[in-house]
């Protein structure tokens, strides 16, 4: 085989076209790449704050669980107490007795309610004054009297 190229020649330096395109390129891609990386991270986030959220929602159903057999056990007790059986029992240990049927009579007090409608406003007794409007008109009075006891 005959060599057609000299063996100790030097091959030409060629010089390249620089790629305006190829720094587009790059920057394209380094935005695309920042912007699905800060997407993994934000999606990141709101999968541990569901998961944070989750387990708040869990303590809060069992405080709700808690305090609604709370509630139910508060309810049982207040119906207890108020049960007819215990009511009397209290009565008597107060002293109280059962009322008697001759003691109600329902046309006495019928009439009785009646009797205050139909009055009119003057007729009907007038109700006594509290103590403190009583000590008012008599201190009302002293300086009435005191002013007519004055000297000119």
């Amino acid at each position: 085989m005959v060599r057609r190229v000299p063996t100790k020649q030097r091959n030409a330096s060629i010089k390249r076209e620089r790629d305006q395109n190829l720094v587009i390129r790059l920057g394209l891609l380094l935005v695309c790449g920042l912007t699905l990386a800060v997407g993994f991270v934000y999606a990141a986030g709101q999968h541990f704050e569901s998961l944070k959220l989750g387990y708040q929602t869990e303590d809060l159903r069992r405080v709700r669980d808690r305090l609604e057999a709370e509630h139910r056990r508060n309810i049982l007790v207040r119906e207890e107490a108020a049960s007819p059986a215990r009511l009397e029992r209290a009565a008597r240990q107060l002293g109280m007795q059962a009322m008697q049927p001759a003691q109600i009579d329902p046309l006495k007090r019928a009439a009785k309610s009646f009797a205050e409608k139909s009055l009119p406003a003057s007729t009907q007794p007038k109700k006594s004054q509290p103590a403190i409007e009583q000590k008012q008109t008599a201190t009302d009075r002293d300086r009435k009297n005191r002013a007519r006891n004055k000297p000119i």
